[in-house]
This record gives C-alpha cells, structure tokens and sequence, in this order.
C-alpha cells in the first residue's frame, strides 16, 4: 500500500511496485473492510484490473501519461462512468441516465492512465442524511465507525481514508467535498465555479455544484486537477480558459503571500474547545512557511451562507418537482424533506439570495485586494455521531457554503484532532481561479506537517502487514 497518488507513482517508475499491484491491494482492504464502512455502491473489479495490467505494459513500453498513470481512483455514484449504473443513492433515478457513458471528468482520468475502481457511496442525490430504511449502505468513518464521514462525497472521503484507492472524485454544493475531508482527515479541493465541467453529473444546485478531488495531499488534489480542469461545451457553466500549472507552484515556500485568518468561533453552536488552538497551530506553520497571516472578518457571513441554502434548495426543488409529486415514499426521509423545502422558498427570496450572491463577491473582492489567501475552520467540530445525525447539526457544524455562494476555489486540509480523536479540517480559499495559489499553501503546509499521512487504525495495520 501507499498512502498518496504523489508516492505510488514514483513507485511505479522505480519498478517498486505495479498498478496490478497497487489495484489489488485496494481491493483487499475494500474485501476486509467495506461491508463496515460502506464506501463503495458498485466494484469495477475485472475491468478495473483489466485497465491496470494495460497501465502496466504501457509504462513498460515508455509510455507514460502522467503522473495518475496506473493509479486506482473511485467516482462518487452521481457522475456517469462506461461501466456499471449510476444511481445516485436512490431509488429514483432511471438507470438508463447512466447509459450516456463517461462524463467528461471521468474520460480525462481515463485519458491520463487512471484505473477506475467503482462507484462511491453518496448521500441521495447529494443531500440529506442517511436513510437505514433504503436499500444502499450507510457510510461510516474509518477514524470511528460510530461517526459520520461527512456527506454528500462520503464513500470517496471514506475510501481515501481507509486505502481502498488513492484519490477519488466528488462534489461540492454547500461542502460536500471539503466536509468528508475534514471528517476523514484528508484533502479535499473544490475548485472555482466553471473550472471543471459537470455534464454528466445528476445536479443538485444547478448554480452552486461543483465536481473536485479528494486524494491524501495537496499535491494529489494538484496532479488530478490537472487533469479535470478545462473547458467543455457541454456543461453551459463551464468556463473557457487556459488551464494552470497546477503541480509546477508547489515550492513548498510562502514567502511573500498574505494570509487572512477567521477563526468563525462564534457562527457554530457545535465549535468545539479545541478548535482555536489547533488551528492557531496551523497558522503558526504558514508563517513559517513565509506566510504573513492578519486577523480579518469575512463579510456578510450568516447571509451569504444562508443564500447558499436557499439557492440549494430551491434549485434541487425544480429538478425533484416532478418525481416529489409521483413517488414521495421512495425518497429518502432526508432528501425529501431537505429537497421540498425548496416549494416554500418564494420566487422573491430566491432572487435576493442571487442578489445577495453578487454584492458578497464584490465585498469579498475587495477583502483579496488587502490578502492573497483566506484561512478558517472547515468545520466547527469532528465527524457528528451517526445514531444522533440531523441534518440541521450537520449544516450547522460546517463553514463551507458561504464559498458556494462566491464560487472561490476553497480545500479543506486536515491540520489536527479533536479530543476524542476526529480529524479537524483547515480550510484555505483563493480569488477566482487562483487554485494554484490554494494548492501552493496547502502543499507548503503539508511539506511542514504530517496530519495527512495519519491514518486510522484499520490502515495502519495493512500497512504493517
């Protein structure tokens, strides 16, 4: 086993090991542990293997795509994939949608030599909770099965976490890559709104959704990112621009680079005690990195988070409308009643949270004229307790979905442990489009720290075995 995509593939060139290899022993920790943590929804295990012995002969032949080539990689089970159905956790969804193939996502990872090993676990159709009534498995987290991985990209923040593969795709409404992140204890990058196309994505907020990595590092998140990012006329949301040097800012310095810092203490009535002092650890190590951190406030806080979920909701409402009215038994209790509440937001506040939206993008503009970087919490707290989850302490426990209402790049990066053991999350945002500069500083902080490579039981023990 290795723990990132970064280590596995220089491995690979130096003959340590192979993507049959590497492939195989994801899979036995998904046999030995999976039925616990339900990470997985469907397990592409031949054409998984199939796809890893090709990358083996071409990285044999000198053929070499880059640095996922041969790298097994998981996909969150509401974007398409050639292979098996896409069901978004639900017994909704025609499973002809899937029929449509590779999203576009999933075709460049295929393009770059990555092995794909199935589809992730999700809450259904990336909202809610989990439903014990309904036919699909309950994520766990592999800190403490007892706890919550953090919804909506559980399976993939879990399979990282566990090692049941090396990076994976979510995706990001109101924080659904960042929060299993947090949770997990691994890294999670949702991207700048338009960078990386979502045709083939079953939507959630059709204005808020974004589809991201989550790997073990920085530059994991960097090397898939690169990969993901670009232009496709498909997707109306999509934005067409040159692609960055994602992996070629990753020095490892800070020097020079302006840090903003909002502990957020007082916007959770779930903030834990320690929350402060770890992540004045964390900035303690950006400014050795080079970093000048300064407090700030950031501006409209409780309105700009309170528009992304009133945008959310109402915008899932008018995707879910028609099949709400015919089969409300089918839905899960917490995705229906998350999702139709969107029929008692009136026409008139959804247009001022839009409102809303573009005046917190100016006054957040001006805020990056005086900072390069902006650093809070992920979350008020470690992963909720499964037999007591809610979805209102959930929304209540994270500060991510003020940045979906902004559409800033934002990664959430683990930088320490709750008392009872949790991973907590530092989350670092950027101006629009500025992931490199995002990437940079979790990079560098990572180069100083090793909350990443920490791993729960379960893998340490493969690990020594």
């Amino acid at each position: 086993m290795y723990l990132t995509i970064t280590d596995a593939a220089a491995a690979l060139r130096a003959g340590q090991t192979t993507s049959v290899e590497l492939t195989q022993a994801a899979f036995a920790v998904a046999d030995a542990h999976d039925a616990e943590l339900g990470v997985y929804l469907s397990r592409f295990d031949e054409t998984a293997l199939a796809a890893a012995a090709t990358a083996d002969a071409e990285l044999a032949a000198g053929i070499d795509k880059g640095p996922l080539h041969g790298i097994p990689l998981g996909v969150k089970d509401i974007i398409a994939t050639d292979e098996g159905e896409t069901t978004a956790q639900s017994l909704i969804l025609d499973r002809a949608w899937g029929a449509q193939g590779d999203a576009p996502v999933v075709a460049r990872l295929r393009g770059a030599g990555a092995v794909i090993t199935g589809k992730t676990s999700t809450m259904e159709y990336a909202i809610g909770i989990p439903d014990p009534e309904k036919p699909f498995p309950i994520p766990r987290n592999p800190w403490n099965p007892e706890h919550y991985p953090g919804g909506s990209s559980s399976g993939t923040g879990g399979g990282v976490a566990a090692g049941m593969f090396l990076g994976g795709l979510g995706t990001d409404t109101g924080g659904s890559i960042r929060f299993p992140a947090t949770n997990c204890g691994v890294t999670g990058l949702k991207q700048t709104f338009g960078r990386v196309p979502k045709y083939g994505c079953v939507p959630l907020g059709y204005s808020y959704d974004h589809i991201g990595p989550l790997a073990r590092s920085a530059a994991d998140c960097a090397a898939m990112l690169a990969v993901l990012a670009g232009h496709d006329p498909r997707d109306a949301t999509s934005v067409d621009r040159p692609v960055d040097d994602y992996t070629g800012g990753l020095t490892g310095s800070l020097a020079g680079i302006r840090i903003g810092v909002d502990p957020l203490l007082d916007h959770s009535t779930l903030t834990v005690p320690e929350l402060a002092a770890v992540l004045d650890g964390a900035t303690a190590e950006l400014r050795a990195a080079g970093a000048t951190v300064t407090p700030i406030e950031l501006p409209l806080y409780p309105e700009l988070t309170a528009a992304t979920m009133v945008g959310m909701a109402a915008e899932a409402y008018a995707y879910h409308r028609p099949d709400l009215r015919t089969r409300w038994n089918d839905y899960g209790a917490g995705t229906r009643m998350a999702v139709s509440a969107g029929a008692l937001i009136p026409a008139g506040d959804y247009v001022q949270a839009q409102r809303v939206r573009r005046v917190g993008q100016r006054k957040v503009a001006e805020l990056f004229t005086e900072v390069d970087l902006i650093v809070t919490p992920t979350s008020a707290c470690g992963g909720l307790k499964l037999e007591k989850l809610s979805f209102d302490d959930i929304i209540d426990s994270l500060h991510t979905q003020y940045w979906n209402a902004l559409g800033n790049p934002a990664m959430s990066v683990p930088m320490g442990f709750t008392t009872d053991g949790l991973p907590l999350g530092m989350q670092i945002i950027g101006r629009p489009f500025d992931e490199a500069g995002v990437l940079a500083a979790g990079h560098a902080y990572q180069q100083r720290t090793s909350w990443h490579l920490r791993v729960p039981d379960l893998v340490a023990q493969a690990l020594a075995a």
